[in-house]
């Protein structure tokens, strides 16, 4: 991503930061409604904007104002509720975006090891290389707003699986050599794997009708 450079844009906060990240609030019972109701509203715009320039905003917004706005709202939210769902879009999202190059190598180890059909939900080329992943993302978001937001969220589940497939099996090739990057890829992998998993049940919820 090219936020740092951008003059008048703020700090993108990497990933990383973000993953175990907690904000301070006065009254969190306050910050729960808002932050539901705000993803609801959202949503609900979104879905009404006939020429899609909101919907194309919304998919642009960690490029120009990075992730904290967002965070401050959604990131304490369950995760298996639409703010929680909407927040951990947009940070793998900013994960891709951060790193295609390293999100297209997980992405390809894990297309090639992992024994399901994800690769083809999730919808990426084959190969897919950086940019190709970058775009699959955004379209992965959009279809939050425009879509299905149900087959949007498995596509980001399956997405999820595939790469953490990918970091798993790429830890235990450097286990031996570099112990570190291999620690590294192990917690990403799970942290992707939870991240699927959360989606999967949201996805289970919102067509029940019972994701709010």
């Amino acid at each position: 991503m090219s936020d740092e450079s951008r003059e008048f844009h703020k700090p993108v906060r990497r990933p990383a930061e973000l993953f175990d990240r907690r904000f301070a609030a006065e009254d969190p019972a306050e910050v729960s409604r808002v932050a539901h109701s705000t993803a609801q509203a959202l949503l609900a715009r979104a879905r009404t904007d006939p020429d899609g320039e909101i919907v194309e905003r919304l998919v642009a917004f960690t490029s120009e104002h990075g992730i904290d706005d967002i965070a401050e709202l959604w990131s304490r939210s369950p995760s298996r509720s639409l703010p929680g769902a909407l927040w951990r879009l947009y940070l793998i999202q900013l994960m891709i975006h951060d790193d295609p190059q390293t999100a297209a190598l997980l992405y390809e180890r894990g297309r090639l090891e992992i024994a399901s059909v994800d690769p083809v939900v999730a919808g990426a080329p084959t190969p897919a290389g950086p940019d190709e992943l970058v775009d699959l993302v955004d379209t992965i978001l959009r279809g939050l707003f425009q879509g299905d937001f149900a087959v949007a969220l498995d596509r980001a589940a399956a997405f999820s699986r595939v790469q953490a497939s990918g970091a798993s099996h790429l830890a235990d090739d450097y286990e031996a050599t570099e112990p570190e990057r291999a620690s590294a890829l192990t917690t990403r992998a799970l942290r992707l794997a939870d991240y699927a998993t959360d989606l999967t049940a949201c996805a289970a919820l919102w067509r029940r009708e019972s994701l709010s």
